[in-house]
């Protein structure tokens, strides 16, 4: 087989059957072998090598599968960078595929040659570059490997275009790669589990603080066992939302920088805090020497360089969220564990006390939009099903607040990147894998304009993604950060000029709306949601709305800005 021949007949072979691309000289190869397939392997072609990478991430986030993109090489690379670097900070397994110039050519400033390998080197969990066509199957088969085990993440694989001509044997291979000095741990040590059931046993006021991990490993069930086992309060990094259902009494909200009021002050005043596939990040801790100050801290993650990175923890368990939760459940189910179940009513009491502060109340009035009215208002039409991506600012914190997620990987945001111009494409991504699936894409008028080019491939393939524009005309978080801290000095904050959107829908082919009273708000969700295409709901809303709560930067979590 041909080096193209082998990239296709490997992916096929690993169960891939989704990409996501743009083409370009260096892979022209690989493209025609493509078009001779493409009644087994489905290809979707981005307006951009950005929108490609989020895209093969969303499908990532909703299916738990590898998602696969294809570039070409230099500014295809480069283009891709964003969107490997957003699936690095969350975890997320991803196999990009990048064109190179031939291999004589490397190194010596070759038309659109760039340093693919390098310059991704700190943005994915791990990169190859192929020189011979007798490693490529391999390498394929490795990095597949590598992007979904352990704690998953991106992987590169760069080809030269003189590989994907070249010859070379193919041999099938269904047996999972064995590499060197790379060898996850999926089962916690039995020893620092039972240490972990005791300290359970004897906690008084313990907060299960959940992260993406129980996501990406599936364990939501485990988790909701454990829960039942124990009666403790459970609360969601922005990561996490979703692992735990939103509507049992038991979570009291998402934690950090724009977390509940309860949740946060129970974290600040708790004596035991497990922590499940979370990774401390600072807009979860903010300042880290008050960070739950006076608790014992249990961590569960399967990646062991996580532990004790930010916040030193007491007791390490390392392993698979979802193994790790199953193992302890089988200790606190016991009859032994049940019969000395600690009590936690005390601790109820003060988290119920903080909960009547209602921190996320707001008021709507007669005449101009809260967008946090629409958000209930899309959580009632849609009855909490949709699956949901955002981009990145007010709109997400509001999504993060009002939404209310019950089940897992509906929810798809840029978490520890911040990547604005990742809702459309991820949402596109979404809608490809969950064809039959409500997918809404909520975002601001700035975070769309970033990667809007992504409506034609909406259009092309016929995804009928809703956007809802949450649309104050202020890139609204820097706006607020503006108002709190720099003395309402908006520098450069205000989009003056912004498009039509209906027009702009119209342009391609979709369903433009415009909201600008509160009566009509349920009914422009109905009939935007009802229609069979891509649609583009655009709320005019408070300009001057903010996001509360808030932790200032640099402040502990007991310190929040209330309404």
């Amino acid at each position: 087989m041909t080096g193209a021949q082998i990239v296709i007949q490997t992916l096929l072979d690993l169960g891939v059957d989704t990409l996501f691309g743009y083409p370009g000289g260096t892979v022209l190869y690989i493209y025609d072998e493509l078009y001779k397939n493409k009644h087994r392997i489905h290809h979707y072609l981005t307006r951009h090598e950005q929108g490609a990478v989020h895209a093969a991430d969303g499908y990532a986030r909703v299916t738990g599968r590898v998602g696969v993109a294809i570039v070409t090489s230099g500014p295809g690379a480069t283009n891709a960078v964003t969107g490997l670097a957003t699936a690095h900070m969350d975890s997320i397994p991803l196999l990009c595929i990048s064109g190179q110039v031939p291999v004589a050519l490397i190194g010596n400033d070759a038309f659109q040659e760039a340093d693919t390998v390098g310059i991704t080197r700190s943005c994915t969990k791990h990169n190859f570059l192929v020189r011979d066509v007798n490693d490529l199957a391999r390498v394929l088969r490795e990095a597949h490997y590598i992007a979904r085990t352990g704690r998953p993440g991106p992987v590169l694989v760069d080809i030269p275009k003189d590989v994907t001509v070249a010859e070379a044997e193919y041999v099938h291979s269904a047996a999972e790669p064995k590499i060197r000095s790379y060898r996850p741990t999926q089962i916690g040590h039995i020893g620092q589990i039972r240490r972990g059931a005791r300290m359970l046993q004897q906690a008084k006021k313990p907060v299960l603080y959940v992260g993406g991990g129980a996501v990406l490993s599936n364990a939501s069930d485990e988790l909701f066992r454990l829960v039942e086992g124990l009666g403790f309060p459970v609360t969601n990094t922005l990561m996490g939302l979703g692992s735990f259902p939103a509507a049992d009494e038991r979570f009291i909200g998402m934690l950090g920088m724009h977390g509940t009021y309860e949740a946060n002050m129970a974290v600040s005043h708790c004596d035991l805090l497990v922590a499940i596939g979370a990774r401390f990040d600072d807009r979860v801790t903010g300042k880290i020497s008050v960070f739950a100050p006076h608790a014992t801290i249990i961590h569960i993650d399967v990646d062991p360089t996580s532990i004790s990175k930010n916040v030193k923890v007491d007791l390490p368990i390392v392993g698979d969220v979802k193994q790790v939760l199953g193992q302890l459940n089988e200790l606190v189910h016991a009859p032994e564990f049940q019969s000395a179940r600690p009590d936690v009513s005390d601790w109820w009491e003060d988290i119920n006390g903080w909960r009547k502060r209602e921190c996320l109340r707001y008021t709507q009035g007669p005449d101009v939009i809260e967008p946090q009215y629409v958000l209930q208002c899309l959580h009632t039409v849609t009855k909490g099903e949709a699956i949901i991506a955002t981009d990145v600012g007010q709109h997400q914190m509001w999504a993060a607040q009002f939404y209310g997620f019950q089940k897992p990987r509906r929810w798809l945001t840029s978490g520890g990147l911040g990547t604005m111009g990742y809702g459309l494409p991820a949402g596109m991504g979404a809608q490809v894998a969950m064809p039959d699936a409500q997918v809404v894409v909520i975002t601001g008028e700035g975070s769309l304009q970033m990667n809007i080019q992504e409506f034609a491939t909406c259009l092309q393939y016929h995804l009928p993604v809703k956007v809802v524009i949450l649309n104050n005309g202020y890139l609204g978080m820097v706006r607020q950060w503006q108002e709190f801290f720099y003395q309402r000095r908006y520098a450069e904050s205000d989009m003056d000029v912004t498009p039509d959107f209906v027009k702009l829908a119209e342009a391609y082919g979709a369903l433009g709306l415009r909201c600008d009273k509160v009566a009509d708000v349920t009914a422009t969700l109905e009939k935007g949601l009802a229609y069979p295409g891509t649609v583009i709901m655009d709320f005019h809303v408070n300009r001057e709305a903010n996001v509360y709560p808030m932790v200032p930067a640099g402040a502990g979590l007991s310190e929040m800005i209330l309404i």
